[in-house]
């Protein structure tokens, strides 16, 4: 039996006994949305991620609580993003919801890598397309052709494109959340947060022919009981044959040199590590969706990504960039292994 076959048997038994990974982070992630109003006469939507088990997280005892008219859970066939909705369609209805479940996270951590020289799988060749949210030209081009100069195979191409985000662009604690990843923009201020960085990254390993993708996560809280509602992280993936896909994070190491006041001579090991490896504290909450056409959504163009939770009063979007006037929260309580 092979070892992918094994390890997936092993992912599925602990699924079902509820227990987790032996060194990984465990506990229980809680988010509370609420939606009321002074205003009358006021109908709601609401959209969050849901979560799946992969290799690195097992997500379980998934709980969902409310007094929402409607619901559902959704895949969204183009990205595969699968979201929870509910709804509340009456003016003056007081509109609560909690959504909670149980994550155990274990390092992702991927050495030893060896470019095969292998072909793309035919499923994997979308990640290599351009879109309005990832293009491939422009100033994405003029950069990208002066990384891949005499770099040859995926795996050179994709430590070459992590090498130039980390040395040509920093970490800009003046936009909100983790940035919207409008990667033209990113490019001419040369700064943002995690989503802006990680969709640079993606943008240009796919004009070099790196099959990439963003994804969109939470840090579970590093503390026993924690308030974790500003903790959304962006980071990406490259898809590298005979391996599978390789998580790397530029954008965590921008931060700690912004955080700390270090020189890029002073993170040579943060920048070896996340280079095919994030740490356990975190969870994914959805993968290389950008454009998101959300079921039952009134807004008349897709959503930028489905990270935070999003909502519509009155078909109109609320800014998920303000917490404090949407209303809503996101909690972790460590379970004690």
């Amino acid at each position: 039996m092979k070892l992918k076959t094994i390890f997936s048997l092993y992912c599925l038994l602990f699924l079902m006994t509820g227990i987790g990974f032996a060194d990984e982070r465990q506990g229980f992630v809680s988010i509370k949305v609420n939606l009321n109003s002074s205003k009358t006469a006021q109908s709601a939507k609401l959209w969050i991620p849901y979560p799946l088990s992969d290799n690195y997280q097992l997500i379980n005892n998934m709980n969902i609580k409310g007094n929402y008219v409607n619901s559902a859970v959704y895949k969204e066939p183009e990205s595969g993003t699968f979201y929870f909705f509910a709804e509340w369609p009456e003016a003056n209805q007081e509109k609560k919801l909690e959504l909670s479940f149980k994550a155990s996270s274990k390092e992702r951590k991927i050495r030893n890598l060896t470019d095969t020289g292998e072909a793309i799988p035919i499923e994997i060749q979308k990640y290599l397309q351009a879109n309005w949210w990832i293009p491939t030209d422009g100033a994405v081009a003029e950069i990208a052709n002066s990384i891949k100069k005499d770099k040859t195979g995926i795996l050179e191409k994709a430590r070459a494109v992590y090498d130039w985000v980390i040395e040509n662009t920093s970490r800009d604690p003046n936009v909100k959340g983790c940035g919207l990843g409008i990667v033209e923009v990113t490019l001419a201020k040369r700064s943002g947060k995690c989503a802006d960085l990680s969709s640079v990254y993606v943008a240009l390993a796919r004009n070099i022919g790196v099959p990439s993708r963003e994804v969109f996560g939470l840090r579970l809280g590093k503390q026993a009981d924690q308030d974790i509602t500003g903790d959304y992280h962006c980071w990406a993936e490259f898809y590298l044959p005979g391996t599978g896909w390789v998580p790397v994070d530029p954008a965590d190491v921008r931060k700690k040199m912004l955080a700390d006041n270090l020189k890029l001579a002073d993170v040579k090991e943060l920048r070896e590590y996340f280079f095919g490896a994030v740490d356990k504290y975190r969870i994914v909450l959805e993968r290389g969706g950008r454009g998101i056409k959300l079921q039952a959504s009134e807004e008349p163009k897709p959503i930028n990504y489905l990270m935070y939770p999003y909502a519509e009063i009155n078909g109109k979007a609320l800014d998920y960039f303000d917490p404090e006037n949407f209303r809503y929260s996101v909690h972790f309580k460590q379970i004690q292994l």
